[in-house]
């Protein structure tokens, strides 16, 4: 791809010192990829529920919040569909908040769309650009006027993007929402983005750097835990780019990548970091149960269910976190557990239960239904002895009396289980069947206009639900008897396309597994004795200033560990390692807790790096380590905080710098627990404390529930310590 032309946009200068320009945005209403498929193959993504509401309402409302007068809803795919819906709803009829839809039938990507809006002539200053999967509660006010400020002093300065800190699980390099782990370079004083990589090759454990990023930038930080929240504040200069340069498609991986490496015309993109607020783009169905988690646990607030109240329906916000709207009729012996919603006019049988879920409007289920983590759209029925556990049910889906789902499953709209049919886990079904040629992710969803589903759509494009045809395919067999629909093959990518298409949660052995071969990876690596080429760094080295494992760790954390190695190899007494740490720690104003996982962890460091050839070896390593130091790390474990705070370091050392220990984990926290370095209460509160964590985040409480199961039985009295 070559360097960008020259803009040439038609509003050169910024007026608003003399015309008032109203803000403006641009909502782009499709997806582009082949990720909610087989769903979005009858209905376009925006309008898909989540939670209560369709998702566009979550972006409009938010822009409408946030000060944006105008708002231009670009539609492609299923176009009529999202045009209805905006013309029957509120959004047409609100005071100084105006939506127009464009529509284009030929767009391919979301550089198209920008090129249509610009043809269009209707952007006259800076303006909001997203997607119409996006929820966010963040005010623009401070981002506008960094990006304002910005633009007066240097007229290259055109986009600014929102980020927000999210760390990714080092074992599947995915964040909590399934996006990849993104890698930035960021100038620390003018926050100019530098450098962006969202498709890292991991199976070579390096990322590749141009020397001349390096020096040209004498200030330079590497971050892998940003996530980036698709939510750009533009100059007009944006629009004309995209249009001067065709071969920009993708806003990512064509339109910033290309920018920052252009060294002709100069333009630049900046970064605004949010911390407390809140924003997240809905890009997959992993990131489609994580924004439903957030939004019940009312992170997203006031964008809640009992706030958002659309058409002439209401729901209450119970205890609990449970959710109902009206006209719900539920048996005196079902049971709708916490973090709950239930939708308008939902009939529940006897002896049901719903736990964790979202149940949607004029749903009809039986007696003994068993729902654990799903979503289940409108109208759905599901009959007596059912069971449910982490899927999506689509509208009108059908399900017979004694048939299951497996963890992973997508039901598209329609489907019909047959009786006692148990579908398989991360099941894709769907009455259409699967496109002989799938797109990938980055090209248009709905690109492959010659095939049969392509005219299946166009002829339906703009019917309800409800007019959609009930005999596009009848093979029974699939779903056993009197079953409708296809199973699509899985996807390929192995589990870690599964986990990012599903919102089943990530068990414990799978991530087990996954860190074995990440392990194995850097054996062999490390085998190789080579050291990275000139310009490469390893994606491990390249992290935060608050990550412990590498050379951007906290200035504190790494002079108390070279405070206690000191200590080690020059016999330095107890006491006096105290008044050194003690020292450090009034210098750099922290806390106890602070010097507890920075001593805890010079200790686990100083252990793994002693000679040992086997894992009995590394823990009595650990334990002569510990009852050598042992008072001078528990003079800062004086309450539970801080004790847990010393099991936290403990997990992020198993994951990350020191995997040694992951199968140790319970034998080490036990050893702790004997030596009165950690209290029961502590262990205890620490997994209370993850019982609304992701999966992902539960493995070692997991892995020590034998451990915690004893103390919760066993007799107070310390005389009970196992040795």
């Amino acid at each position: 791809m070559g360097a960008p032309k020259k803009s040439s946009a038609r509003v050169s200068e910024d007026h608003d010192e003399l015309v008032r320009v109203p803000l403006q945005a641009i909502l782009i209403a499709d997806s582009f990829t082949t990720k909610f498929r087989p769903i979005t193959l009858e209905r376009p993504k925006v309008l898909l529920p989540l939670v209560n509401a369709p998702m566009i309402n979550y972006t409009l409302t938010w822009l409408e919040s946030a000060g944006v007068e105008e708002v231009f809803v670009f539609c492609c795919a299923h176009s009529k569909q999202v045009i209805n819906y905006l013309e029957k709803s509120e959004w047409f009829n609100q005071p100084n908040f105006t939506v127009t839809t464009i529509e284009s039938q030929n767009s391919v990507s979301a550089g198209d769309a920008l090129r249509v809006i610009y043809e269009r002539n209707v952007i006259h200053g800076d303006f909001v650009l997203v997607s119409g999967d996006t929820v966010s509660n963040m005010s623009l006010t401070q981002a506008l006027l960094e990006h304002k400020e910005r633009k007066k002093k240097d007229s290259n300065a055109v986009m600014t993007m929102v980020i927000k800190r999210s760390k990714t699980n080092p074992a599947i390099h995915q964040s909590r929402l399934g996006t990849d782990e993104i890698f930035m370079a960021i100038d620390p004083d003018t926050k100019q983005l530098l450098y962006y990589e969202d498709k890292a090759d991991y199976s070579k454990g390096t990322l590749h750097l141009e020397n001349s990023l390096l020096a040209d930038n004498p200030s330079l930080s590497l971050h892998h835990d940003k996530q980036d929240c698709y939510i750009d504040i533009c100059s007009p200069e944006v629009l004309s780019l995209f249009t001067d340069n065709f071969d920009y498609q993708h806003l990512r991986r064509h339109f910033v990548k290309g920018l920052l490496v252009d060294d002709i015309m100069g333009y630049k993109i900046f970064v605004h970091e949010i911390c407390s607020d809140y924003a997240a783009r809905i890009d997959n169905f992993r990131s489609y149960d994580t924004v439903s988690k957030d939004i019940i646990h009312r992170w997203t607030y006031p964008l809640v269910p009992d706030v958002m109240n659309f058409g002439n329906t209401t729901t209450k916000l119970e205890r609990q976190g449970i959710y109902r709207a009206s006209e719900i009729s539920q048996s005196q012996s079902a049971v709708v557990g916490p973090f709950s919603v239930i939708g308008f006019g939902t009939k529940i049988g006897n002896n049901t239960k719903i736990l964790n879920s979202v149940v949607g409007e004029g749903c009809k289920i039986g007696s003994n239904v068993h729902i654990e983590g799903c979503y289940i759209w409108d109208n759905v029925t599901i009959e007596d002895g059912c069971k449910l556990r982490y899927g999506i049910v689509c509208d009108g889906v059908t399900m017979k009396s004694g048939s299951a789902l497996e963890p992973g499953v997508v039901l598209s709209f329609k489907v019909v289980v047959g009786k006692e049919f148990v579908v398989p886990t991360y099941s894709q079904v769907s009455l259409l069947q699967q496109p002989i040629e799938e797109d990938s992710d980055e090209e248009l969803e709905y690109a492959d206009s010659t095939s049969a589903i392509t005219s299946t759509l166009d002829k339906s494009d703009g019917e309800s639900d409800s007019e959609l045809s009930d005999t596009h395919f009848n093979p029974a067999s699939e779903l056993g008897f009197g079953g409708v629909g296809y199973i699509w093959p899985k996807c390929e990518g192995g589990h870690e396309e599964e986990w990012r298409h599903s919102v089943a949660p990530i068990t414990e052995d799978k991530i087990l597994e996954a860190v074995k071969a990440l392990e194995d990876e850097l054996e062999l690596i490390l085998d190789g004795n080579t050291l990275p080429p000139s310009g490469e760094l390893k994606p491990n080295s390249i992290d935060s200033d608050e990550d412990d494992n590498d050379d951007l760790r906290d200035d504190f954390d790494k002079e108390v560990e070279e405070t206690f190695l000191r200590a080690v190899h020059e016999n330095i007494q107890e006491n006096h390692l105290t008044l050194e740490v003690n020292s450090l720690k009034l210098s750099y104003n922290k806390i106890a807790a602070d010097c507890a996982g920075a001593l805890f962890y010079a200790m686990m460091k100083y252990a793994v790096d002693m000679p040992h050839s086997s894992a009995e070896r590394l823990t009595q390593n650990v334990q002569a380590v510990l009852t050598k130091w042992k008072k001078v790390l528990t003079s800062y474990l004086n309450d539970m905080d801080e004790q847990i705070e010393v099991i936290l370091k403990f997990e992020e050392m198993c994951l990350e710098s020191a995997k040694e220990y992951a199968p140790l984990f319970t034998q080490i926290l036990h050893y702790m627990y004997n030596e009165d370095i950690i209290e029961e209460d502590a262990i205890l509160s620490w997994e209370d404390e993850k019982k609304e964590a992701d999966e992902s985040d539960k493995v070692f409480v997991k892995q020590a529930q034998t451990f915690i199961q004893w103390l919760k039985e066993a007799p107070e009295e310390d005389d009970d310590k196992e040795d």
